[in-house]
C-alpha cells in the first residue's frame, strides 16, 4: 500500500509530540512524514527555556536524541519554513523554493511574541524571549548592561525576569494589569507572588502602562504614561502571544477574528485534510498558551489519523493547569482557579513566610472546582488529582491545605480508580502508569518518565507518579528504591557513602563520577549537605550549589535584608558582649530581638554590609550562629544548680560543652538542643532533637522530638549517664542520623521511619549492634576538630567578601530596601493586606 504524505509545519513541543503519537500509534506504516522547522535545530524544550542561562548548552533541553528523524524514516528540514501552500493542488512551497505534496497537512507553527506599538519599540536593545537564539542575543547584548527591565508579569514575563537576575541585572518587571499571573492568580495570590519576588531583590510595576522607549538609537530607558521614568540598558518584551495563523489565512483557511486557526473538536480546519494543533489552533473560541493542552490536542489528532475507522478521539478543551518555580518561588494553579463559578472559597495565609493556599469547592463542600498554591506547591500533584477525578472531599476539606493527621488518605493513589488522570501535562492515566510498571519493566522513577513522559512537563505530578511506583513495587515484592532526583540514581544514604568511600570532594566530581546531567536545585543542596557533613569545609568553598542562606551565610529576611545571629553558647553571655551586641545593632541600625532559642537576632542587615557586621563581631569574640544552615543551631538551657533551687546539675555549663562541640556541623536537616537542670524541664529539652535532662545520679538522654507545626516528644533513649557517656552516645547518634537520614529529613521523622524505631536505636548507639561506633566517634571527632568559623572565613578572605555585593559590578546598595520605625526600632514597610478565609 502506498504511504500517505503527511506534512507538519512547525517542530516545536507540539509538532515533535504529534509526530511522536504518529509513531506510537503505528502511524509510520501509513505515512511518509516531513515536518518543517523554522529554527536552525531539532525540537527542544521551551517549557525549561530558562535553564540555557545557567549551562549554555541546548543539548539538555533537545527532545530526541540527533538521529531520531532518520532513524524514524522522517524527513526533517531546518531552517525551512513553509512559504505558501495551494489547498486545490496539495502543494506546499518551502523558503527555499520546495514544492512538497501532501496528503494530510498539520499546522503547528505556535506563536510569536506579541510586541506592543508603542514609540521606540524598535531600538537596540529590546528583545523578545523565545527561541535560544533570542537568549544568545540577550546573553550577548546583556554583558555590557547593569539594569534591564521585563515587559510582561504573566509566566513567560517571570522566567524572562529569572534569566536576567541569573545574568546579575538589576531587573524590573513592569505589567499593565493590576496584578502578576492574573489569568492564574487572584489578587491575594499575586501579592504573596510579588512580596516573595522583590524580596530577591526585583522591583515589580503594577498597573504601568509603557508609552514609549527612551534612547536614541539604544534603549535607555521607558517611559509611561504616568509621565514616571526608568532607567535600564535593555528591554525584553514579553507581553503574551500571537497565534502563528499568516501562512494559512494567506492560504485561504479560516482563521478567527483575533487570530487563530479556526478547528473543531477533530482539530479539522475548513479545508480536507488540514488541521491545527497547539498555540495556533484556535478551538471553541480559545487559544492555549500552555504545552499541555497542545499535547492533548497531539494525542486526539495522532490517534484519529492513525485509526480512521475507530470511533474519533473528541477534543473538548483541557485544563489549564500549571506548576512552575518563578524566580526561586513555587507556584501553582489548577480548575476554575479564580472562582468564576458558584462556589465556597478556603484560604490560608501566611505573610511571613510567603505562602497563600486556595481552594475552590462546591457548594455542597464535596468536590474541589480549582486552587492557587504560592510559596509552597507540594500538594498540587495531590490538590490535582483529587480536583481531575472528581474525588469526594474529606469531611473537613481545609485540612488539604493546613494539614491533619488524616489528611493523607485523600491523598491515596489507591483511592483513584486507573482510568484517573495523574500528569496533565502528558495526558497520563494512574493505569497507563501502572501498565508501564507491570508490562514494560519500568522499576525507577527516570525509566517510567521515559516511558510515559509523566513528569516530564511541569513535574507537579512526579510525588503522586513516585507514590505510585514505590506501591506497586512493594505489592510485586521488589526493592523500592529512593533515588535522590532524576540525577543521581541511589538514596541520601548511598550517595553519603560512595562520597566518603572515593573520596570525593566537588559536586562537579560527584556528578561526573556517579550522576548525569548537569544537576538540579534537589540535589545540588544535598550534595554540599553531604560535601559539609564529611570534610567540615567552609561552606563558601561550595557556594554555587548552596541554597541562599547558606550562600551569605545569613538568613533573608521580608524586604530583601539579612538577619544575623551570632552564636551564644547555652544562652550565657557576659556584660561587655552584650554591650557589643547593642553597640554593633546602634552602628548598622539593625532591629534587635532575642530569639526562642536563647540568642540575639539582628536584622536588617543589607548584603554589601554583612562583611563588615561580621568582622565586629568576629574581633570581639563572636562565631557564627549557623542559624541559616541544615546544622546544629542552638543548645537551650536553664541556669541549673548553678542558681536555682531545684536543679541537680550544671546544666548551663553541659550545655556550652554541648554546643560548643557541635557547633557548625552540617546535616540533613537544622539541629536543636537543649540541657535542664531538673525534671522541671525549664529548657524545654524533650521538644529538641537531642535533649538532656538532669537527674541525681547524671543526665537522661532524649532523642528525636521537634517543635513547629507537627510537635514530637523525644524518646529516652539512655538513663543517669556521666558527661563522658552522654557525649559519645550523642557523636554516635548525630553520625548515625548523617549517615542514614533522606534529605530535608528532620531526626523525629528519621526515627519514625527506622526500621526497629527507639528499640533499634538503643541496639546501635549502646550495644554497637552494627559495630560501627568506634567509626562515628572517628567520624564527630574529626568535625569538631576541623571546625572553622564561616563569618571569620569571609572576613580573612577578600576574594570570599566580593560575593556580598548587591550588584555584581557596582557597589551601588539596594535602592528598593524600606523600613518604617516601630517602637524604637526599624522594621521593614507591611505588605499588602490580605485576608484570611476559612470555611
Amino acid at each position: 500500500m502506498q504511504k500517505r504524505k503527511l506534512i507538519v509545519i512547525g517542530n516545536g513541543m507540539v509538532g515533535h509530540r504529534f509526530v511522536e503519537k504518529i509513531l506510537e500509534f503505528g502511524g509510520s506504516e501509513k505515512f511518509e512524514i516531513t515536518v518543517l522547522g523554522e529554527e536552525p535545530r531539532r525540537a527542544y524544550d521551551r517549557v525549561h527555556l530558562s535553564e540555557y542561562f545557567a549551562t549554555k548548552s541546548v543539548d539538555l533541553l533537545y527532545l530526541c536524541p540527533p538521529d531520531w528523524y532518520r532513524a524514524n524514516g522522517i524527513k526533517l528540514l531546518l531552517s525551512e519554513p513553509a512559504v505558501s501552500i495551494d489547498t486545490k493542488s496539495r502543494i506546499l512551497t518551502t523558503s527555499r523554493g520546495t514544492e512538497l505534496v501532501f496528503d494530510e497537512l498539520v499546522f503547528a507553527t505556535g506563536s510569536s511574541p506579541f510586541v506592543p506599538t508603542f514609540e521606540g519599540v524598535d531600538k537596540q536593545g529590546v528583545f523578545v524571549y523565545r527561541t535560544i537564539e533570542d537568549l544568545d542575543k540577550i546573553l550577548e547584548y546583556g554583558k555590557g548592561i547593569q539594569k534591564a527591565a521585563v515587559l510582561g508579569g504573566g509566566l513567560l514575563g517571570l522566567e524572562a525576569a529569572k534569566a536576567l537576575v541569573d545574568m546579575g541585572k538589576k531587573t524590573h518587571v513592569v505589567e499593565f494589569a493590576s496584578r502578576l499571573m492574573p489569568r492564574q492568580l487572584d489578587e491575594a495570590g499575586s501579592s504573596i507572588l510579588k512580596s516573595k519576588i522583590e524580596e530577591l531583590g526585583v522591583t515589580i510595576h503594577l498597573d504601568t502602562q509603557t508609552e514609549k522607549a527612551l534612547g536614541d538609537s539604544k534603549i535607555e530607558g521607558l517611559q509611561f504614561k504616568d509621565g514616571s521614568n526608568l532607567e535600564i540598558g535593555m528591554l525584553v518584551i514579553s507581553a503574551g502571544i500571537r497565534p502563528r495563523d499568516e501562512l494559512a489565512s494567506k492560504a485561504g483557511i479560516t482563521v478567527g477574528e483575533r487570530g487563530g486557526i479556526i478547528v473543531d473538536d477533530e482539530l479539522k480546519t475548513n479545508v480536507y485534510g488540514i488541521y491545527a494543533i497547539g498555540e495556533v489552533a484556535l478551538h471553541r473560541n480559545f487559544i492555549y498558551g500552555l504545552v499541555a493542552p497542545g499535547y492533548e490536542m497531539a494525542e486526539s489528532l495522532a490517534y484519529n489519523l492513525c485509526s480512521p475507522s475507530q470511533t474519533p478521539k473528541v477534543y473538548a478543551g483541557s485544563d489549564l493547569s500549571t506548576k512552575l518555580k518563578l524566580i526561586g518561588v513555587d507556584v501553582a494553579s489548577f480548575g476554575d482557579a479564580l472562582g468564576q463559578s458558584k462556589h465556597i472559597p478556603i484560604v490560608f495565609t501566611n505573610p511571613r513566610t510567603g505562602v497563600y493556599k486556595k481552594l475552590v469547592i462546591s457548594e455542597d463542600g464535596k468536590f474541589l472546582l480549582g486552587g492557587i498554591l504560592v510559596g509552597d506547591a507540594e500538594a498540587y500533584g495531590n490538590l490535582l488529582a483529587l480536583y481531575l477525578n472528581k474525588v469526594e472531599l474529606p469531611e473537613a476539606p481545609e485540612t488539604l491545605i493546613v494539614g491533619s493527621p488524616n489528611s493523607e488518605s485523600a491523598f491515596s493513589a489507591d483511592s483513584l480508580p486507573d482510568q484517573a488522570k495523574i500528569c496533565s501535562c502528558n495526558n497520563v492515566s494512574k493505569g497507563d502508569i501502572l501498565t508501564a510498571i507491570r508490562e514494560q519493566d519500568c522499576t525507577d522513577l527516570g525509566t517510567l518518565k521515559s516511558c510515559t513522559k509523566a513528569g516530564t512537563g511541569c513535574g507537579g505530578c512526579l510525588p503522586q507518579v513516585n507514590n505510585l511506583l514505590k506501591a506497586e513495587l512493594r505489592s510485586q515484592g521488589k526493592v523500592v528504591t529512593e533515588h535522590l532526583c532524576e540525577h543521581f540514581a541511589y538514596s541520601r544514604q548511598e550517595l553519603f557513602q560512595l562520597i566518603k568511600v572515593k573520596g570525593l570532594t566537588s559536586y562537579k566530581e560527584v556528578l561526573a563520577v556517579q550522576g548525569k546531567g548537569n544537576g538540579c536545585e534537589t540535589c545540588k543542596p544535598a550534595v554540599a549537605s553531604i560535601l559539609a557533613s564529611l570534610y567540615n569545609e567552609p561552606i563558601q568553598k561550595h557556594r554555587e550549589i548552596q541554597d541562599t542562606n547558606d550562600k551569605f551565610l545569613a538568613n533573608i529576611q521580608r524586604g530583601g535584608t539579612y538577619s544575623v545571629i551570632p552564636r551564644i553558647p547555652g544562652g550565657e553571655i557576659t556584660p561587655e558582649k552584650l554591650i557589643v551586641l547593642g553597640e554593633i545593632g546602634k552602628k548598622y541600625g539593625l532591629y534587635c530581638k532575642i530569639t526562642g532559642g536563647q540568642r540575639i537576632d539582628l536584622l536588617g542587615a543589607r548584603v554589601d554590609q554583612l562583611p563588615d557586621i561580621w568582622r565586629d563581631l568576629v574581633e570581639n569574640g563572636f562565631e557564627s550562629g549557623h542559624a541559616y544552615g541544615k546544622a546544629m543551631r542552638t543548645v537551650k538551657s536553664c541556669v541549673g544548680s548553678t542558681w536555682c533551687r531545684y536543679g541537680v546539675q550544671d546544666s548551663t555549663a553541659f550545655a556550652i560543652k554541648i554546643e560548643e562541640r557541635y557547633r557548625g556541623i552540617r546535616a540533613p536537616h537544622k539541629l536543636k538542643s537543649a540541657v535542664s537542670g531538673c525534671i522541671r524541664e525549664c529548657a524545654e529539652a524533650r521538644g529538641k532533637d537531642f535533649g538532656i535532662i538532669a537527674t541525681e545520679k547524671g543526665w537522661n538522654l532524649y532523642v528525636g522530638g521537634n517543635g513547629g507545626v507537627n510537635p514530637k516528644h523525644a524518646i529516652l533513649l539512655a538513663e543517669d549517664l556521666d558527661d563522658e557517656t552522654c557525649i559519645r552516645y550523642i557523636d554516635r547518634f548525630l553520625m548515625f542520623y548523617i549517615r542514614t537520614a533522606d534529605k530535608l529529613t528532620r531526626t523525629s521523622a528519621w526515627l519514625e521511619q527506622l526500621e526497629g524505631g527507639i528499640d533499634y536505636l538503643k541496639d546501635v548507639i549502646i550495644n554497637d549492634r552494627l559495630g560501627i561506633n568506634s567509626q562515628l566517634e572517628e567520624e564527630m571527632n574529626r568535625l569538631v576538630d576541623t571546625y572553622v568559623c564561616e563569618w571569620k572565613d569571609v572576613v580573612e578572605n577578600p576574594e570570599k567578601q566580593k560575593k556580598f555585593k548587591h550588584f555584581i559590578n557596582s557597589n551601588d546598595t539596594d535602592p528598593t530596601i524600606k523600613f518604617v520605625e516601630e517602637r524604637g526600632q526599624k522594621r521593614p514597610v507591611d505588605w499588602p493586606k490580605t485576608e484570611l478565609v476559612n470555611s
